[in-house]
């Protein structure tokens, strides 16, 4: 079993990609069946036993979905979902569910097949999708669909800031179509492998009739150069800063898995770069995603808009993964009951489940509960509590998203709380000796310290270098717009002063650092 074929592998840029796209404009008509050919090769690279696993799904939700479209009932739509949910349940949380009932017992030792979460939401959305296909059968797949009322998770609270703003999509093709898609283009919309291992969560509706369309347009040279340019983006982000602040991140939440007891200085430095790591690596993947459908033709949602800038919880939900969030919305919150009843339970139950989904762990329905409290707090406090200075709710939001992300990195319950005792202060202040040297008066509040043996590489420049490298980091998430809201100009400034960088870190990296995601 090899490793995965990540996006940011030399591998995937120098063979894969290459090939992929010259034998996908070059094939004509069967252009579709190459790509699906590719993308199966793609996602067999790790492990090829879980290639039938995708096939087969692929399969049979396209003909579940043809019967709810035909059928008047809603027996094959619960049917289909239950189905989906009930292999991913196997997969991923069989042993985490027997270790609640029987916690003694032996771990099945299921192996996770790749990217089981993404590829059973996309194919749940498309069910749902043919159960719609009724009562919206002259707008299935239409362009000028009308819009849901938002529900709290994405309301729209006042930030006019975000292009989250629910207007009608602007990837239309044609009219409406009343039947579900052909097999062939149902195939190329799951495998298709720009979002098969870890998204977008892209709707069927808005992919799959740009794909049907693709045999009869030809290569654009302002698509391959706009994607390749976002592409190029995306793998700076990743190789030169996500990996960066995951070294940072590693060393101090590595040290509280095993006991350690972690000062104020190594709590922090730590936890911060933890929020500049998981930001940086996954918009990395969906910008790259994003260039490597555009290279083929096809247009993917935002998935990030500068959510580190929110001014409230809700606002940062509206920005952090929005596909995901348009997924949470649309097919739990609102069947829970959205807004007409129960807002505080349904906004609740959505985020545990949310945490859920993230990985079979307790720590991440922590992380999901302490959302759901937030977002809880937020409609109340909203109702009762005057308006916060800007600057002051940015500051308080950011602040309470970057502690929550600690359950959701730390190794378990017990590392958890130990980083917390440190970002509390409980452990004390410790501080290099030769700073405390040259600035006296930090004697009366810090221990002076050879080093900071959990900071960064644990030497005496240490706390310098990581701290200057946090001040970059959230200079950029904090300032500067999105990579997709760049202009052309911004965009080649970005790719020329990170160009030396990344190609160090292509070729002289000593692993390849998989995406953050790639794991849920």
């Amino acid at each position: 079993m090899r490793a995965a074929m990540l996006f940011h592998a030399p591998i995937f840029i120098l063979g894969f990609l290459p090939l992929c796209l010259t034998g996908f404009f070059l094939s004509g008509r069967w252009a579709l069946h190459w790509l699906i050919a590719a993308s199966l090769v793609f996602y067999g690279w790790w492990n090829v036993a879980h290639v039938p696993l995708l096939v087969a799904s692929i399969l049979m939700n396209h003909a579940v979905g043809s019967r709810i479209h035909r059928s008047a009932g809603r027996g094959w739509l619960i049917a289909g979902v239950a189905g989906n949910l009930a292999v991913l349940g196997w997969f991923k949380y069989a042993d985490f569910l027997l270790g609640i009932a029987v916690p003694d017992a032996r771990p099945l030792g299921i192996a996770l097949p790749l990217a089981i979460s993404f590829f059973t939401f996309q194919q749940i959305m498309f069910l749902v999708d043919c159960g719609e296909g009724a009562p919206t059968s002259a707008n299935f797949w239409s362009r000028e669909r009308g819009l849901r009322p938002t529900p709290a998770i994405l309301e729209d609270d006042g930030d006019r800031s975000l292009c989250a703003q629910r207007k009608p999509s602007t990837l239309a093709l044609a009219g409406p179509t009343q039947a579900p898609p052909s097999l062939l283009h149902y195939a190329a919309f799951v495998a298709f492998f720009p979002h098969l291992i870890a998204g977008p969560l892209v709707r069927p509706r808005d992919i799959i009739p740009q794909l049907s369309v693709l045999t009869r347009t030809k290569p654009s040279s302002e698509s391959l150069s706009a994607g390749l340019t976002l592409f190029l983006l995306g793998l700076a982000k990743k190789l030169v800063l996500a990996d960066l602040f995951g070294g940072f991140a590693d060393t101090g939440f590595d040290a509280a898995a095993r006991g350690e007891t972690l000062t104020l200085l190594e709590a922090w430095p730590a936890t911060l770069s933890y929020a500049l790591q998981i930001y940086f690596d996954f918009s990395a993947y969906s910008d790259m995603a994003t260039g490597l459908a555009r290279m083929i033709g096809v247009r993917f949602p935002l998935n990030f808009d500068s959510p580190y800038q929110a001014r409230d919880i809700a606002a940062f939900w509206r920005r952090w993964h929005i596909t995901l969030g348009l997924f949470l919305r649309d097919h739990v919150y609102i069947p829970l009951g959205g807004n007409r009843s129960g807002q505080a339970l349904n906004l609740m139950a959505t985020m545990l489940l949310a945490g859920l989904w993230h990985g079979a762990a307790w720590r991440f329905v922590l992380w999901g509960g302490l959302h759901g409290a937030m977002l809880v707090g937020h409609r109340l406090y909203r109702r009762i509590g005057p308006p916060l200075p800007p600057k002051l709710a940015q500051a308080l939001t950011l602040l309470l998203v970057c502690l929550a992300w600690v359950p959701f990195r730390a190794d378990g319950m017990p590392a958890a709380w130990a980083m917390m005792r440190g970002l509390l202060g409980l452990n004390g202040l410790a501080v290099p000796a030769m700073i405390v040297g040259a600035f006296p008066v930090l004697n009366a509040i810090a221990t002076p310290v050879p080093l900071l043996r959990f900071l960064g590489d644990a030497r005496t420049l240490s706390l310098p270098e990581v701290a200057a490298c946090l001040l970059l980091g959230w200079t950029i998430v904090l300032a500067f717009p999105h990579a997709q809201a760049l202009s052309d100009r911004a965009r080649g400034w970005a790719i020329a002063a990170s160009f030396a960088f990344t190609v160090r870190a292509l070729s002289f990296a000593p692993h390849v650092a998989p995406f953050l995601y790639f794991q849920f």
